[in-house]
């Protein structure tokens, strides 16, 4: 295949898009909308890469290689526009190019929608994941649903959040190829019953189910300048063509179809949307993996090798029902036995679990199972079985056995349906995956403790550096070369010059700037205007009580009280700055933004007060608002009570852009704090063992509410009506919360320590500028460790074992 030479230069450019404008929509430049030049730039893009695409998957096949299929309900992928140009080095022929033409490549960016494909630091991982595993050259592919409303746009009405569809394709996908000849049925609900083959054996097949084509949506996942193309595959509902329910009407039928791909996360407060989330794993890990087996089968012949072509590594919970089903396929479909199809699946799966919340291990209501997929749900109860022959013949506890129960109170626990099956285990930092083995799973950890290890999680530095903070990027690579973008430990030489003066003023200079691109965007989408030269102090991540971004907003009370209370306290100026999403049906989550709107509403219009400080949230936090945020960004908050963040993520792109971490010692926070130094973040509050000492010990609100007067009135004004224009209810369930119901993240306890940390960091800020830019340049030095790149070839050297193509 010859690679196309459309980017060759800036005249081979402009004739291909003149010419494609006009054959595809009948227009010259002048007269074509802004819409259609992002279509032609970007599907110029897409054919450009399809070179490296196919190339990738030729020498994959021709050389017989290893593939590794990462299964997660979400990628949050943001814009790909820029990224892919980058990566393919044809940027600046795009951009010159265009330019020639009377067209600011800018507003063609902006013209693309986030994919609607994730919502928080579980898919980043995954698309950064993605990028990682592309530009080392791996061959590995995501597998996702094709949500046509994604997550959910978020509004703030009247200071509450409110959901509406986040239509991301109303224009289009133009990175997405579709492709039919690849479709494969899933089957849901019908009956397992047994029949006698052609040659007289018994067989197990699934009858009288209800079937739906699931259709691939193909994109490339392009690699940094290496030639290579991954593919994120994205799982499309259609009605069967050839197995139509016949006890159904059409309509109903296609209403259900809607359903599996409408949106990421359906509501799971009713017995529905529960089994709407069941529908769509099943039929995301069906699809992927009957896609896996018979494109093996087409290249191979047989499936006797089929664990040594493939590694399925399932992302969080979510995709565990991949296990009954290859079993499923291997048996019924490819007449395995059992003890054959068991060692195909327990040497091709492995699991990474991102959480030690008990709440948010998965579990399902045997029913469930039993009707959706009773054929799965007959192979999860035989694994249950033999699983607890497994533990007796080790001398289990009764309690032990228990615990590790597949099948246990009328419920399929996935989580440990995967400890027991997969050949790999592995937490996201350290701290995490200590837990993991002492107190989540500590039963499989002694009896199976070689299939646990940690991978501690990471970004991806081109596009949380490279190409989100330019200017910076280009003065890094000034003093230590441009090793650093292909070899991230490379960002470690910057450390012989973080004492220069030259630098550090360059890198204030640069921080300034990015703070006044933030400011413009505020001013755009909130209308208030804020101090580029005071603090930027963020906080931007999912909104969920143990991240505690209610004690962040308990801190701006506590100083808006003690600036009107006292004449002579004048702090120094802080812009504070939120970005969060609640999940449509937890209740307190909504009520903390309504909150933070409450008391911004109140600080920002306060003609004294709003000298000192701002509040700010940012509305539908995203991927690209982030890559705005974290490059103005002086603080980041990292706030979550020790022992309940698996890692974080936003952590690691402030470190990298030059920011100070303000933080308890929790997740990656362990990881970041012993690289820089306790000199270059500041780490408060209690230690994972002394939170969990403290509630042992009965720890109790009232005694802190009752000893510090300070909390008192903030706690108090919750239901006096003081946020709330003499509503004494509306924050009520927050107070409850806290009070009523233990304040199980321990805010109160950890508060005051969070106000002493974070007057030393104020500090910091204003009273040694050069100290402030040397600890940020520090910081960046040390950051390359938390590149996915690292990341990826860890998995790939403990797990994977794939080659390099």
């Amino acid at each position: 295949m010859v690679h196309s030479n459309m980017f060759d230069s800036k005249d081979v450019f402009k004739n291909e898009f003149e010419k494609r404008l006009i054959e595809k929509y009948g227009r010259a430049v002048k007269e074509s909308h802004i819409t259609e030049r992002y279509d032609i730039l970007g599907t110029m893009v897409r054919d450009y890469s399809a070179f490296n695409w196919r190339n990738t998957r030729d020498e994959i096949m021709a050389d017989n290689r290893k593939q590794l299929i990462y299964f997660s309900m979400e990628f949050l992928i943001g814009r790909l526009l820029v990224n892919n140009m980058m990566n393919l080095g044809i940027y600046s022929v795009a951009r010159d190019g265009l330019k020639e033409m009377g067209i600011d490549i800018h507003d063609l960016e902006n013209q693309e929608a986030d994919a609607g494909l994730g919502n928080g630091g579980l898919g980043r991982l995954a698309a950064c994941f993605m990028d990682s595993i592309a530009s080392l050259g791996y061959p590995g592919h995501g597998n996702c649903i094709r949500y046509e409303y994604g997550f959910f746009k978020q509004k703030i009405v009247n200071g509450s959040q409110v959901e509406v569809p986040d239509q991301w394709l109303v224009n289009g996908n133009v990175w997405e190829v579709r492709k039919p000849k690849h479709s494969v049925e899933v089957k849901f609900y019908g009956h397992a019953e047994t029949y006698t083959k052609a040659d007289g054996s018994y067989g197990i097949r699934t009858v009288d189910p209800v079937c739906v084509k699931a259709v691939p949506y193909d994109m490339s996942i392009i690699g940094y300048r290496n030639g290579v193309a991954n593919t994120l595959r994205l799982w499309s509902a259609e009605p069967s063509e050839e197995n139509l329910p016949k006890d159904q009407a059409f309509e109903d039928y296609l209403e259900t179809l809607k359903e599996l791909c409408h949106g990421l996360y359906p509501d799971d407060s009713t017995e529905h949307g529960k089994l709407l989330r069941l529908r769509q794993q099943y039929f995301l890990v069906s699809a992927g993996l009957q896609s896996a087996v018979r494109g093996h089968l087409r290249k191979y012949g047989s499936l006797k090798n089929f664990k040594d072509k493939f590694v399925f590594q399932l992302n969080d919970t979510h995709p565990i029902l991949a296990i009954p089903e290859l079993m499923r396929i291997l048996m019924d479909e490819y007449s395995f036995g059992w003890d054959e199809a068991w060692d195909q699946v327990t040497h091709v799966m492995a699991y990474t679990n991102h959480t030690v919340m008990v709440e948010a291990l998965e579990k399902w209501p045997i029913q469930y199972v039993q009707t959706l997929t009773p054929r799965c749900y007959m192979i999860i109860e035989e694994i249950h079985r033999r699983s607890q022959i497994f533990f007796n013949e080790h001398k289990l506890s009764d309690d032990a056995k228990r615990n590790m129960a597949i099948l246990r109170d009328g419920m399929v626990h996935m989580t440990n349906l995967a400890l027991y099956t997969v050949y790999s285990i592995n937490g996201v930092a350290a701290l995490h995956t200590k837990i993991l083995e002492t107190q989540t799973f500590p039963d499989f950890y002694k009896l199976m403790p070689q299939k646990f290890n940690n991978k501690t999680n990471g970004i991806t530095h081109r596009r949380w550096f490279l190409y989100a903070n330019p200017e910076l990027a280009k003065e890094v690579t000034n003093r230590i070369g441009e090793g650093w973008i292909t070899a991230p430990s490379d960002l470690e030489k910057l450390k012989s010059f973080v004492d220069e003066k030259v630098l550090q003023d360059e890198f204030l200079t640069i921080k300034l700037e990015n703070k006044r691109k933030l400011a413009a965007y505020v001013k755009a989408h909130n209308n208030i205007d804020i101090d580029v030269n005071s603090i930027f102090d963020v906080q931007i991540k999912r909104l969920h009580a143990y991240k505690r971004q209610l004690m962040n907003v308990f801190r701006i009370m506590y100083l808006y009280n003690k600036i009107k209370n006292n004449p002579d306290y004048k702090p120094m100026a802080k812009t504070y700055i939120f970005g969060a999403k609640a999940a449509p049906s937890y209740f307190f989550a909504k009520k903390v933004i309504e909150l933070i709107n409450a008391v911004a509403d109140m600080v920002n219009h306060d003609e004294y007060v709003s000298r000192f400080m701002k509040v700010v949230f940012i509305e539908n936090y995203s991927v690209s608002s982030a890559e705005i945020i974290i490059p103005a960004a002086d603080i980041s908050e990292q706030i979550s009570t020790a022992g309940k963040e698996a890692s974080g993520t936003s952590n690691m792109k402030f470190m990298m852009n030059g920011a100070l971490t303000l933080g308890t010692l929790d997740g990656a926070n362990v990881e970041i704090s012993e690289r820089v130094g306790a000199d270059n973040c500041y780490i408060f509050g209690l230690r994972e063992e002394e939170v969990m000492a403290k509630r042992n010990s009965g720890y109790n609100p009232w005694d802190v509410y009752n000893s510090d007067a300070d909390v008192k009135v903030i706690i108090d004004s919750l239901i006096n009506g003081f946020w709330s224009n003499g509503d004494n209810d509306k924050f009520r369930a927050i107070f409850d919360e806290i009070m009523y119901r233990g304040d199980e993240y321990l805010i109160l306890e950890d508060f005051r320590a969070y106000l002493e940390t974070s007057k030393k960091i104020d500090q910091f800020y204003y009273s040694n500028r050069s100290g402030w830019a040397r600890a940020c340049l520090y910081n960046i030095a040390m950051s390359g460790f938390f590149s996915t790149d690292r990341t990826i070839n860890e998995y790939n050297r403990d797990i994977w074992h794939l080659e390099v193509l």
